[in-house]
């Protein structure tokens, strides 16, 4: 799925908040010092645990 690039901001934030605040990383071997780069990372491996519902 193609993602607009709001939906992209607002998926990258949220997940940045998330590992800024202590979640897990989805990739082994990954600190949580730099956030938005790892959420990018994860966003881009397609590996986030988060859906885009539109209505």
């Amino acid at each position: 799925m193609n993602h607009t690039r709001y939906e992209t901001a607002r998926i990258l934030g949220a997940r940045a908040l998330q590992i800024s605040m202590g979640a897990p990383s989805l990739l082994a071997g990954r600190d949580g010092s730099d956030a938005f780069a790892l959420a990018e990372l994860e966003f881009e491996r397609g590996i986030l645990p988060i859906t885009v519902f539109r209505s």
